[in-house]
């Protein structure tokens, strides 16, 4: 056997042994002895009949020799360097959501897996994962901004580690330790009065790293968001949702197809008949924007007041909130003209009784057997589902009664009561009671929105809660924020929804 033989036999031996991650056997170490003796007998010189495509002359190098040495210490750097080609492998495929078999098993160097890697990333689009993790300074303004929501009485689900230690901190106390955690000397800012200490932190108002005011900010949002959510309105309980992209009023081109022709049979050997689907425009959508003004004036950090942080923003969504639930009840109840120019309850329209009551056995039947009656834009009958009652304060207890009562009240054979259980909900609010001041006070039935629409309320791209914003105001002293929200009303189809005129509540 020639040098060249003798080497690559040897290391299809090492090979073996390394890819089954194993040491050499009895017989692999006596073969690679063997060879080793032949390869030490050979001349010098002595080249064999080896081709002219990658000779090796005698001259080995004393690498060659030493890397046939000793084959089991060659085997163990084998294996070692594979098991660490796997592992860089495993680590940089697992980082991209790729499977690293393939590459294992092929003997990929890790150039080869990196280039593949990009490729595959770039024929996906996919981007590299990320992690990002919060540092100290986040954590503090979390902590701190907790800690004030605390100290003001508003609960804190899972309040941030160490938010009950800040919240016994007054807000010069909290300025200082910002102050203190980027740099500044506190003792600096120990010796100064409230009045200097606030003018020092109102230049910090266009530093986007400062803290105290980033406190703030989360401090103002957090507590908007939850008292937001507490505010007792009805209006949500059955209107639908909406979500509109921008102000402009939505296009004329959104339309209700319907119409569509009975299915027809069709005889042996018959044709099948065209139709041509018919459509009707549905009224369009616009958003509005609302908003109020308030600031932390000098005097309340002077005094360390906290409620501009808590009760002022919270009472801003508060009447954010009941805004829109005032508008929502004022449009059915001023029954203003829709998108058809008639008024949304009218005879034309089929929903709204001719006299008005107060709920009863009888009048409850009457609506529900009126929406029922209902046909689409296209003259078809649909099914409508009533599901809710809306009533100004004062019949609720009525209701109960009525819908929950096996007989009717005050009849004279107990007669059975066929709303006993009936599947309806009751809403009641007192925006009804204070709208009608004393003179008839009308209720509502409203059907499932999936059976059939009555009342949208519209959001931009579905954000409820407020928005809060600091901002600057010329003149003002103090920090002062912005607090706004976007919504539109519009009614989505009459057919939802159906008005008894009712009567004066005593």
């Amino acid at each position: 056997m020639t040098r060249q033989e003798i080497l690559k036999r040897q290391q299809e031996i090492v090979d073996a042994a390394k890819r089954e991650n194993r040491e050499l056997t009895a017989a692999e170490r006596a073969e690679f002895d063997d060879l080793q003796r032949q390869f030490e007998e050979l001349p010098d010189g002595a080249e064999g009949q080896e081709g002219a495509q990658g000779q090796r002359t005698a001259q080995t190098t004393v690498t060659e020799r030493q890397q046939v040495q000793d084959p089991q210490q060659a085997a163990q750097r084998a294996i070692a360097a594979e098991r660490k080609r796997a592992a860089d492998i495993t680590s940089l495929c697992r980082s991209f959501g790729i499977s690293p078999e393939e590459y294992i098993n092929n003997g990929s160097t890790m150039d080869q897996v990196r280039e593949a890697v990009l490729g595959r990333l770039q024929q996906t689009g996919a981007p590299v994962n990320a992690r990002v993790t919060a540092d100290e300074g986040d954590k503090f303004r979390s902590r701190a901004s907790d800690g004030m929501l605390l100290r003001a009485g508003i609960a804190v689900q899972s309040p941030a580690e160490g938010a009950n230690q800040i919240r016994g901190m007054s807000l010069r106390d909290l300025a200082i330790e910002c102050y203190s955690r980027e740099g500044e000397d506190a003792m600096h800012y120990l010796r100064m009065d409230s009045s200097e200490l606030y003018s020092n932190l109102c230049r910090q108002f266009y530093n986007p790293t400062a803290a105290f005011p980033s406190i703030l900010d989360n401090t103002i949002r957090k507590s908007i968001v939850q008292l937001y959510n507490q505010v007792p309105t009805t209006f949500q309980a059955w209107t639908t949702k909406g979500s509109l992209s921008d102000f402009k009023e939505t296009p004329d081109h959104e339309y209700v197809m319907g119409g569509l022709g009975d299915f027809e049979e069709v005889p042996e050997n018959g044709e099948i008949k065209a139709d041509v689907p018919r459509t009707e425009l549905l009224p369009s959508r616009r958003l509005k924007t609302y908003g109020k003004q308030f600031s932390m004036t000098r005097q309340a950090f002077i005094n360390d007041d906290i409620g501009f942080l808590t009760k002022i923003p919270g009472a801003y969504a508060t009447k954010a909130k009941m805004t829109l639930d005032k508008q929502v009840y004022s449009l059915i109840f001023n029954n203003k003209k829709i998108f058809d120019g008639k008024p949304l309850f009218d005879d034309a329209h089929a929903n709204v009784l001719p006299t008005g009551a107060k709920p009863s056995q009888q009048t409850i039947q009457k609506m529900i057997l009126k929406m029922q009656r209902q046909k689409d834009q296209f003259g078809e009958a649909i099914y409508i589902i009533p599901k809710w009652i809306i009533v100004p304060v004062g019949y609720e207890f009525d209701l109960a009664v009525i819908l929950h009562s096996t007989q009717v009240t005050g009849s004279n054979n107990n007669d059975i009561n066929p709303l006993y259980n009936y599947p309806i909900n009751i809403v009641q609010t007192p925006v009804l009671n204070a709208m009608a001041a004393g003179k008839a006070a009308p209720w509502f039935m409203v059907a499932d929105p999936m059976s059939a629409k009555s009342i949208q309320v519209d959001y931009l791209n579905g954000q409820e809660t407020p928005i809060v914003r600091r901002m600057e105001t010329p003149g003002t002293l103090g920090f002062t924020w912005n607090i706004y929200t976007d919504w539109g009303i519009a009614v989505r189809d009459f057919r939802g929804i159906n008005k008894n005129p009712g009567e004066v509540i005593e």
